[in-house]
């Protein structure tokens, strides 16, 4: 009865840590998605107003 008792705590603690794996990734991988956004975000937003950068200015 203590091994059954002793095999369920084991795999009640195995469930938990998976599932604090689980979401430690899930939170990683996030938190790189909304690191690339802010990036393409900025890289978008620092981009030339339209009408600008089209022609390359050769008297320059």
């Amino acid at each position: 009865m203590d091994t059954d008792l002793s095999m369920n705590l084991i795999a009640a603690r195995t469930a938990m840590t998976q599932n604090s794996v689980q979401i430690a990734v899930f939170k990683k991988a996030h938190e790189m998605q909304t690191e690339l956004i802010n990036s393409l975000m900025q890289t978008a937003l620092s981009a030339p107003p339209p009408g600008q950068g089209l022609r390359v200015d050769k008297q320059a």
